[in-house]
Protein backbone atom coordinates (compact mmCIF):
# COMPACT_ATOMS: atom_id res chain seq x y z
CA UNK A 1 0.00 0.00 0.00
CA UNK A 2 1.39 3.58 -0.84
CA UNK A 3 1.52 4.42 3.14
CA UNK A 4 3.38 0.80 4.18
CA UNK A 5 0.38 -0.57 5.67
CA UNK A 6 0.03 -4.14 5.63
CA UNK A 7 -2.11 -5.40 2.93
CA UNK A 8 -5.95 -5.43 3.98
CA UNK A 9 -5.30 -4.48 7.53
CA UNK A 10 -8.37 -2.74 8.81
CA UNK A 11 -6.93 -2.13 12.36
CA UNK A 12 -4.15 0.96 12.45
CA UNK A 13 -2.61 -1.19 15.19
CA UNK A 14 -2.90 1.42 17.52
CA UNK A 15 -4.56 -0.83 20.02
CA UNK A 16 -5.55 -4.31 21.43
CA UNK A 17 -8.28 -6.09 19.31
CA UNK A 18 -11.70 -5.39 20.58
CA UNK A 19 -14.01 -8.05 21.96
CA UNK A 20 -16.46 -6.98 19.56
CA UNK A 21 -13.91 -7.28 16.57
CA UNK A 22 -13.95 -10.67 14.19
CA UNK A 23 -10.56 -12.75 14.42
CA UNK A 24 -8.87 -12.80 10.77
CA UNK A 25 -6.53 -14.95 9.39
CA UNK A 26 -4.00 -13.45 7.02
CA UNK A 27 -1.33 -14.99 5.07
CA UNK A 28 0.61 -11.84 4.33
CA UNK A 29 0.61 -12.34 0.42
CA UNK A 30 1.78 -8.87 -1.25
CA UNK A 31 0.28 -8.85 -4.51
CA UNK A 32 0.91 -6.30 -7.22
CA UNK A 33 -2.82 -5.41 -6.44
CA UNK A 34 -1.58 -4.01 -2.96
CA UNK A 35 1.67 -2.47 -3.96
CA UNK A 36 2.42 0.96 -4.18
CA UNK A 37 2.35 2.90 -7.69
CA UNK A 38 3.11 6.47 -7.16
CA UNK A 39 5.02 6.26 -9.93
CA UNK A 40 3.60 4.90 -12.28
CA UNK A 41 0.35 7.10 -11.63
CA UNK A 42 2.74 9.87 -11.95
CA UNK A 43 3.86 8.76 -15.29
CA UNK A 44 0.51 8.57 -16.83
CA UNK A 45 -0.60 11.80 -15.57
CA UNK A 46 2.56 13.46 -16.59
CA UNK A 47 2.39 12.08 -20.09
CA UNK A 48 -1.70 12.85 -20.36
CA UNK A 49 -1.05 16.36 -19.84
CA UNK A 50 1.52 16.73 -22.65
CA UNK A 51 -0.46 14.89 -24.71
CA UNK A 52 -3.45 17.73 -24.50
CA UNK A 53 -0.16 20.77 -23.91
CA UNK A 54 1.44 19.12 -27.11
CA UNK A 55 -0.37 16.94 -29.30
CA UNK A 56 -3.98 18.57 -29.04
CA UNK A 57 -4.71 21.41 -30.63
CA UNK A 58 -6.93 24.06 -27.78
CA UNK A 59 -10.39 24.78 -29.15
CA UNK A 60 -11.49 28.62 -28.89
CA UNK A 61 -14.55 28.22 -27.12
CA UNK A 62 -13.84 29.92 -23.50
CA UNK A 63 -17.01 27.86 -21.34
CA UNK A 64 -15.72 25.02 -23.45
CA UNK A 65 -11.87 25.41 -22.06
CA UNK A 66 -13.19 26.73 -18.67
CA UNK A 67 -14.82 23.42 -17.81
CA UNK A 68 -12.32 20.71 -19.57
CA UNK A 69 -9.65 23.20 -17.09
CA UNK A 70 -12.20 22.32 -14.39
CA UNK A 71 -12.49 18.69 -15.04
CA UNK A 72 -8.81 18.44 -15.31
CA UNK A 73 -7.59 19.91 -11.81
CA UNK A 74 -10.32 17.68 -10.20
CA UNK A 75 -8.73 14.90 -11.75
CA UNK A 76 -5.39 15.86 -10.51
CA UNK A 77 -6.35 16.42 -7.02
CA UNK A 78 -8.23 12.67 -7.61
CA UNK A 79 -4.93 11.33 -8.85
CA UNK A 80 -2.88 12.67 -5.90
CA UNK A 81 -5.40 12.00 -3.29
CA UNK A 82 -5.51 8.10 -4.28
CA UNK A 83 -1.99 8.07 -4.05
CA UNK A 84 -1.16 9.77 -0.97
CA UNK A 85 -4.13 10.75 1.31
CA UNK A 86 -3.71 8.92 4.29
CA UNK A 87 -5.95 5.55 5.28
CA UNK A 88 -9.20 5.05 6.30
CA UNK A 89 -10.36 2.28 8.60
CA UNK A 90 -11.62 0.38 5.29
CA UNK A 91 -9.46 -1.65 3.45
CA UNK A 92 -11.80 -3.99 0.52
CA UNK A 93 -12.00 -3.46 -2.00
CA UNK A 94 -8.78 -1.77 -1.95
CA UNK A 95 -7.79 1.29 0.63
CA UNK A 96 -7.57 3.46 -2.90
CA UNK A 97 -11.08 3.08 -3.43
CA UNK A 98 -11.85 4.60 -0.14
CA UNK A 99 -8.82 7.22 -0.40
CA UNK A 100 -11.03 8.21 -3.85
CA UNK A 101 -14.12 9.10 -2.26
CA UNK A 102 -12.37 10.81 0.33
CA UNK A 103 -11.20 13.27 -2.31
CA UNK A 104 -14.49 13.31 -3.96
CA UNK A 105 -15.76 14.41 -0.24
CA UNK A 106 -13.13 17.60 -0.40
CA UNK A 107 -13.96 18.29 -4.37
CA UNK A 108 -18.09 18.78 -3.28
CA UNK A 109 -17.42 20.25 -0.41
CA UNK A 110 -15.52 22.91 -2.34
CA UNK A 111 -18.32 22.70 -4.66
CA UNK A 112 -20.90 23.61 -1.83
CA UNK A 113 -18.51 26.33 -0.59
CA UNK A 114 -18.42 27.99 -3.94
CA UNK A 115 -22.20 27.60 -4.24
CA UNK A 116 -22.73 28.92 -0.72
CA UNK A 117 -20.98 32.60 -1.87
CA UNK A 118 -22.85 32.85 -5.13
CA UNK A 119 -26.09 35.04 -5.34
CA UNK A 120 -29.00 32.84 -5.25
CA UNK A 121 -29.87 33.92 -9.18
CA UNK A 122 -26.59 33.22 -10.01
CA UNK A 123 -26.03 29.98 -7.70
CA UNK A 124 -29.10 28.97 -9.75
CA UNK A 125 -27.85 29.39 -13.07
CA UNK A 126 -24.61 28.29 -12.61
CA UNK A 127 -25.98 24.77 -12.36
CA UNK A 128 -26.57 25.21 -16.43
CA UNK A 129 -22.89 24.68 -16.61
CA UNK A 130 -23.27 21.05 -15.45
CA UNK A 131 -26.52 20.13 -17.50
CA UNK A 132 -28.31 22.51 -19.18
CA UNK A 133 -31.65 21.66 -18.87
CA UNK A 134 -31.14 22.84 -15.15
CA UNK A 135 -31.89 26.26 -14.04
CA UNK A 136 -35.42 26.66 -14.45
CA UNK A 137 -38.20 26.47 -11.59
CA UNK A 138 -39.84 22.71 -11.66
CA UNK A 139 -43.23 22.17 -9.82
CA UNK A 140 -43.10 19.49 -7.03
CA UNK A 141 -45.24 16.62 -7.23
CA UNK A 142 -47.86 16.08 -4.10
CA UNK A 143 -48.24 12.47 -2.42
CA UNK A 144 -51.33 13.00 -0.85
CA UNK A 145 -54.37 14.13 -2.75
CA UNK A 146 -57.12 11.20 -2.85
CA UNK A 147 -55.53 8.99 0.08
CA UNK A 148 -58.17 6.02 -0.50
CA UNK A 149 -56.87 2.81 -0.85
CA UNK A 150 -60.07 1.45 -2.77
CA UNK A 151 -61.25 3.82 -4.64
CA UNK A 152 -65.15 2.78 -5.69
CA UNK A 153 -65.27 5.78 -7.89
CA UNK A 154 -62.54 5.00 -10.51
CA UNK A 155 -64.15 2.00 -12.12
CA UNK A 156 -61.13 1.28 -14.29
CA UNK A 157 -58.61 0.60 -11.50
CA UNK A 158 -60.46 1.16 -8.01
CA UNK A 159 -56.80 0.71 -6.76
CA UNK A 160 -55.13 3.00 -8.91
CA UNK A 161 -54.00 5.40 -5.70
CA UNK A 162 -51.47 2.56 -4.50
CA UNK A 163 -50.37 1.77 -8.03
CA UNK A 164 -49.33 5.54 -8.64
CA UNK A 165 -47.40 5.66 -5.51
CA UNK A 166 -44.90 2.52 -6.70
CA UNK A 167 -42.53 4.78 -8.58
CA UNK A 168 -39.07 4.24 -8.84
CA UNK A 169 -38.39 5.56 -4.93
CA UNK A 170 -40.21 1.91 -3.83
CA UNK A 171 -37.06 0.55 -4.43
CA UNK A 172 -34.93 3.13 -3.47
CA UNK A 173 -36.59 3.50 -0.48
CA UNK A 174 -35.59 -0.29 0.22
CA UNK A 175 -31.68 -0.31 -0.90
CA UNK A 176 -31.22 2.97 0.98
CA UNK A 177 -32.48 1.80 4.26
CA UNK A 178 -30.50 -1.88 3.24
CA UNK A 179 -27.34 0.14 3.04
CA UNK A 180 -28.20 2.67 5.91
CA UNK A 181 -28.28 -0.89 8.05
CA UNK A 182 -25.06 -1.32 7.04
CA UNK A 183 -23.69 1.69 8.22
CA UNK A 184 -25.20 1.76 11.45
CA UNK A 185 -25.15 -2.08 12.63
CA UNK A 186 -28.29 -1.29 15.16
CA UNK A 187 -31.59 -2.08 14.67
CA UNK A 188 -33.29 1.00 16.88
CA UNK A 189 -30.99 3.36 15.94
CA UNK A 190 -32.76 2.92 11.92
CA UNK A 191 -36.10 2.46 13.19
CA UNK A 192 -35.74 5.54 15.38
CA UNK A 193 -34.62 7.45 12.41
CA UNK A 194 -37.17 5.72 10.30
CA UNK A 195 -40.01 6.73 12.09
CA UNK A 196 -38.54 10.38 12.83
CA UNK A 197 -38.23 10.89 8.98
CA UNK A 198 -41.82 10.34 8.81
CA UNK A 199 -42.49 12.74 11.75
CA UNK A 200 -40.67 14.97 10.05
CA UNK A 201 -42.26 14.65 6.89
CA UNK A 202 -46.19 15.39 8.60
CA UNK A 203 -44.28 18.27 9.99
CA UNK A 204 -43.00 19.97 7.18
CA UNK A 205 -45.37 19.45 4.39
CA UNK A 206 -46.46 22.96 4.55
CA UNK A 207 -43.17 23.69 3.49
CA UNK A 208 -42.38 21.14 0.67
CA UNK A 209 -45.46 19.76 -1.43
CA UNK A 210 -43.82 16.20 -2.00
CA UNK A 211 -43.83 15.56 1.82
CA UNK A 212 -47.23 15.38 2.01
CA UNK A 213 -47.99 11.83 1.92
CA UNK A 214 -51.37 9.60 2.47
CA UNK A 215 -51.17 8.07 6.04
CA UNK A 216 -50.78 4.56 4.60
CA UNK A 217 -47.80 5.39 2.54
CA UNK A 218 -45.91 7.22 5.39
CA UNK A 219 -46.73 4.06 7.86
CA UNK A 220 -47.48 1.02 5.49
CA UNK A 221 -45.39 1.33 2.51
CA UNK A 222 -42.47 3.20 3.87
CA UNK A 223 -42.15 2.67 7.35
CA UNK A 224 -43.18 -0.85 7.71
CA UNK A 225 -42.58 -2.14 3.74
CA UNK A 226 -39.32 -0.42 2.65
CA UNK A 227 -37.49 0.81 5.40
CA UNK A 228 -38.55 -2.30 7.55
CA UNK A 229 -37.95 -4.57 5.06
CA UNK A 230 -34.25 -3.22 3.93
CA UNK A 231 -33.72 -2.84 7.86
CA UNK A 232 -34.54 -6.55 8.35
CA UNK A 233 -32.17 -7.61 5.37
CA UNK A 234 -29.93 -5.44 6.71
CA UNK A 235 -29.79 -6.73 10.23
CA UNK A 236 -29.99 -10.20 8.23
CA UNK A 237 -26.18 -9.20 6.61
CA UNK A 238 -24.64 -7.61 9.97
CA UNK A 239 -25.22 -10.96 11.22
CA UNK A 240 -23.90 -13.60 8.66
CA UNK A 241 -20.58 -10.86 8.61
CA UNK A 242 -20.24 -11.20 12.53
CA UNK A 243 -20.67 -14.80 12.03
CA UNK A 244 -18.33 -15.15 9.09
CA UNK A 245 -14.85 -16.40 9.39
CA UNK A 246 -12.05 -13.78 8.07
CA UNK A 247 -9.43 -16.32 6.67
CA UNK A 248 -7.60 -14.64 3.67
CA UNK A 249 -5.06 -16.12 1.40
CA UNK A 250 -3.90 -15.09 -1.82
CA UNK A 251 -5.44 -15.88 -5.12
CA UNK A 252 -2.88 -17.62 -6.78
CA UNK A 253 -1.99 -18.98 -3.49
CA UNK A 254 -5.82 -20.79 -4.18
CA UNK A 255 -5.58 -24.36 -5.87
CA UNK A 256 -8.92 -24.78 -7.26
CA UNK A 257 -10.43 -22.27 -10.00
CA UNK A 258 -13.81 -22.33 -7.69
CA UNK A 259 -11.83 -21.38 -4.64
CA UNK A 260 -9.90 -18.92 -6.88
CA UNK A 261 -13.11 -17.11 -8.17
CA UNK A 262 -14.83 -17.36 -4.54
CA UNK A 263 -12.01 -15.27 -3.45
CA UNK A 264 -12.70 -12.57 -5.99
CA UNK A 265 -16.05 -12.30 -4.84
CA UNK A 266 -15.08 -12.19 -1.26
CA UNK A 267 -12.49 -9.09 -1.98
CA UNK A 268 -15.75 -7.38 -2.28
CA UNK A 269 -16.63 -7.96 1.15
CA UNK A 270 -15.09 -6.16 4.58
CA UNK A 271 -11.74 -7.66 5.68
CA UNK A 272 -12.49 -7.91 9.42
CA UNK A 273 -16.05 -7.12 10.87
CA UNK A 274 -16.53 -5.65 13.99
CA UNK A 275 -20.12 -5.54 15.91
CA UNK A 276 -21.45 -1.66 16.77
CA UNK A 277 -22.65 -2.17 20.65
CA UNK A 278 -24.15 2.15 20.97
CA UNK A 279 -24.72 2.02 24.37
CA UNK A 280 -26.75 5.24 24.47
CA UNK A 281 -27.79 4.64 28.19
CA UNK A 282 -24.30 3.87 29.53
CA UNK A 283 -22.91 7.34 29.95
CA UNK A 284 -23.80 11.09 28.98
CA UNK A 285 -20.87 11.53 26.44
CA UNK A 286 -22.26 8.19 24.01
CA UNK A 287 -25.97 9.72 25.01
CA UNK A 288 -25.19 12.88 23.92
CA UNK A 289 -22.93 11.30 20.37
CA UNK A 290 -26.05 9.15 19.23
CA UNK A 291 -28.58 11.89 19.58
CA UNK A 292 -25.90 13.90 17.65
CA UNK A 293 -25.34 11.22 15.20
CA UNK A 294 -29.53 10.58 14.90
CA UNK A 295 -29.80 14.16 14.29
CA UNK A 296 -27.10 14.79 11.64
CA UNK A 297 -28.84 11.79 9.34
CA UNK A 298 -31.78 13.23 10.11
CA UNK A 299 -30.44 16.72 8.59
CA UNK A 300 -28.75 14.71 5.89
CA UNK A 301 -32.20 13.44 4.60
CA UNK A 302 -33.63 16.46 4.70
CA UNK A 303 -31.13 18.33 2.77
CA UNK A 304 -31.80 16.13 -0.22
CA UNK A 305 -35.43 16.81 -0.30
CA UNK A 306 -34.56 20.84 0.19
CA UNK A 307 -31.88 21.48 -1.74
CA UNK A 308 -33.47 19.83 -5.35
CA UNK A 309 -35.95 22.23 -4.14
CA UNK A 310 -33.82 25.26 -4.04
CA UNK A 311 -31.47 24.73 -6.62
CA UNK A 312 -34.55 23.45 -9.12
CA UNK A 313 -32.95 19.77 -9.73
CA UNK A 314 -35.94 17.61 -10.54
CA UNK A 315 -35.78 14.56 -8.19
CA UNK A 316 -34.94 12.64 -10.88
CA UNK A 317 -31.69 14.13 -12.51
CA UNK A 318 -29.01 12.28 -12.17
CA UNK A 319 -27.19 14.84 -9.89
CA UNK A 320 -29.40 14.01 -7.30
CA UNK A 321 -28.67 9.91 -7.48
CA UNK A 322 -25.23 10.41 -8.05
CA UNK A 323 -25.50 12.43 -3.90
CA UNK A 324 -26.89 9.72 -2.75
CA UNK A 325 -24.61 7.09 -3.95
CA UNK A 326 -21.73 9.50 -2.55
CA UNK A 327 -23.15 9.29 0.72
CA UNK A 328 -23.18 5.64 0.44
CA UNK A 329 -19.80 5.06 0.13
CA UNK A 330 -18.58 8.05 2.75
CA UNK A 331 -21.25 7.58 5.20
CA UNK A 332 -20.06 3.89 6.39
CA UNK A 333 -16.28 4.98 6.57
CA UNK A 334 -17.93 8.03 8.95
CA UNK A 335 -19.86 5.92 10.98
CA UNK A 336 -16.76 3.28 11.23
CA UNK A 337 -14.54 6.71 12.57
CA UNK A 338 -17.12 7.87 14.82
CA UNK A 339 -17.66 4.30 16.71
CA UNK A 340 -14.20 4.55 16.96
CA UNK A 341 -14.18 7.87 18.22
CA UNK A 342 -16.42 7.05 20.80
CA UNK A 343 -15.65 3.48 21.75
CA UNK A 344 -12.04 3.74 21.92
CA UNK A 345 -10.45 7.46 22.63
CA UNK A 346 -7.21 6.08 24.03
CA UNK A 347 -6.08 5.01 20.33
CA UNK A 348 -8.32 7.57 18.34
CA UNK A 349 -7.93 10.52 20.19
CA UNK A 350 -9.50 12.74 17.08
CA UNK A 351 -12.48 13.00 14.96
CA UNK A 352 -11.45 10.69 11.96
CA UNK A 353 -10.79 12.36 8.08
CA UNK A 354 -14.29 11.54 6.75
CA UNK A 355 -16.45 12.13 9.59
CA UNK A 356 -14.90 15.37 9.88
CA UNK A 357 -15.92 15.96 6.19
CA UNK A 358 -19.18 14.60 6.01
CA UNK A 359 -20.21 16.58 9.39
CA UNK A 360 -18.98 19.61 7.10
CA UNK A 361 -20.66 18.90 3.94
CA UNK A 362 -24.37 18.27 6.11
CA UNK A 363 -23.76 21.75 7.26
CA UNK A 364 -22.89 23.69 4.09
CA UNK A 365 -25.65 22.08 2.36
CA UNK A 366 -28.00 23.42 5.16
CA UNK A 367 -26.82 26.92 4.96
CA UNK A 368 -26.96 26.63 0.98
CA UNK A 369 -31.23 25.83 1.83
CA UNK A 370 -30.88 28.67 4.33
CA UNK A 371 -29.76 31.42 2.32
CA UNK A 372 -31.55 30.06 -1.36
CA UNK A 373 -34.95 30.24 0.56
CA UNK A 374 -35.17 31.61 3.78
CA UNK A 375 -39.29 32.17 3.21
CA UNK A 376 -39.53 28.85 2.71
CA UNK A 377 -37.96 27.73 5.78
CA UNK A 378 -39.37 30.34 8.27
CA UNK A 379 -43.00 29.58 7.44
CA UNK A 380 -44.24 28.65 10.85
CA UNK A 381 -45.18 25.10 11.82
CA UNK A 382 -49.13 24.42 12.85
CA UNK A 383 -49.98 25.16 16.38
CA UNK A 384 -50.52 21.63 17.18
CA UNK A 385 -47.54 20.35 15.60
CA UNK A 386 -45.50 23.14 17.30
CA UNK A 387 -46.98 21.33 20.73
CA UNK A 388 -45.93 18.19 19.57
CA UNK A 389 -41.93 18.92 19.08
CA UNK A 390 -42.20 20.72 22.38
CA UNK A 391 -43.70 18.19 24.28
CA UNK A 392 -41.11 15.69 22.70
CA UNK A 393 -38.01 17.41 23.25
CA UNK A 394 -39.31 17.64 27.15
CA UNK A 395 -39.58 14.07 27.76
CA UNK A 396 -35.99 13.94 25.94
CA UNK A 397 -34.53 16.73 28.17
CA UNK A 398 -36.56 15.07 31.34
CA UNK A 399 -35.37 11.57 30.38
CA UNK A 400 -31.87 12.88 30.57
CA UNK A 401 -31.86 14.82 33.48
CA UNK A 402 -33.48 11.54 35.40
CA UNK A 403 -30.87 9.00 33.68
CA UNK A 404 -27.40 10.83 34.22
CA UNK A 405 -27.97 13.36 36.91
CA UNK A 406 -31.21 12.58 39.28
CA UNK A 407 -30.78 8.77 39.08
CA UNK A 408 -26.88 8.50 39.78
CA UNK A 409 -27.49 11.30 42.72
CA UNK A 410 -30.51 9.27 44.09
CA UNK A 411 -28.40 6.00 43.66
CA UNK A 412 -25.46 7.72 45.68
CA UNK A 413 -27.26 8.26 48.24
CA UNK A 414 -28.94 5.39 48.85
CA UNK A 415 -25.27 3.50 48.53
CA UNK A 416 -24.39 5.76 51.19
CA UNK A 417 -27.12 5.15 53.35
CA UNK A 418 -26.66 1.52 53.09
CA UNK A 419 -23.06 1.96 54.14
CA UNK A 420 -24.03 3.76 57.09
CA UNK A 421 -26.68 1.41 58.38
CA UNK A 422 -24.28 -1.66 57.85
CA UNK A 423 -21.68 0.17 59.66
CA UNK A 424 -24.46 1.05 62.60
CA UNK A 425 -25.47 -2.64 62.57
CA UNK A 426 -21.82 -3.70 62.93
CA UNK A 427 -21.32 -1.43 66.29
CA UNK A 428 -24.63 -2.36 67.52
CA UNK A 429 -23.66 -6.22 67.25
CA UNK A 430 -20.41 -5.40 69.04
CA UNK A 431 -21.30 -3.08 72.13
CA UNK A 432 -24.26 -6.47 72.78
CA UNK A 433 -21.30 -8.36 73.53
CA UNK A 434 -20.72 -6.44 76.71
CA UNK A 435 -17.44 -5.26 76.00
CA UNK A 436 -16.73 -3.11 72.40
CA UNK A 437 -13.10 -3.20 72.33
CA UNK A 438 -12.61 -7.05 73.22
CA UNK A 439 -15.37 -8.08 71.08
CA UNK A 440 -13.90 -6.31 68.42
CA UNK A 441 -10.47 -7.93 68.56
CA UNK A 442 -11.96 -11.32 69.04
CA UNK A 443 -13.71 -10.91 65.47
CA UNK A 444 -11.89 -12.06 62.30
CA UNK A 445 -11.95 -8.44 61.17
CA UNK A 446 -11.61 -6.97 64.37
CA UNK A 447 -8.93 -4.73 63.81
CA UNK A 448 -10.21 -2.86 60.53
CA UNK A 449 -13.63 -2.65 62.64
CA UNK A 450 -11.35 -1.06 65.31
CA UNK A 451 -9.70 0.97 63.16
CA UNK A 452 -12.60 2.17 61.53
CA UNK A 453 -14.45 3.35 65.13
CA UNK A 454 -11.19 5.12 66.09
Amino acid sequence: QPNGGAPGAERDGAGPRRSTESEVYDDGTNTFFWRAHTLTVLFILTCALGYVTLLEETPQDTAYNTKRGIVASILVFLCFGVTQAKDGPFSRPHPAYWRFWLCVSVVYELFLIFILFQTVQDGRQFMKYIDPHLGVPLPERDYGGNCLIYDPGNGTDPFHNIWDKLDGFVPAHFFGWYLKTLMIRDWWMCMIISVMFEFLEYSLEHQLPNFSECWWDHWIMDVILCNGLGIYCGMKTLSWLSLKTYKWQGLWNIPTYKGKMKRIVFQFTPYSWVKFEWKPASSLRRWLAVCGIIFVFLLAELNTFYLKFVLWMPPEHYLVLLRLVFFVNVGGVAMREIYDFMDDPKFHKKLGQQAWLVAAITATEFLIVVKYDPYTLTLSLPFYITQCWILGIILVLTWTAWRFFIRDITLRYKEIRRQKQEHRHEKDKCLSNGDGHSALLDEPNGSKLRERKL
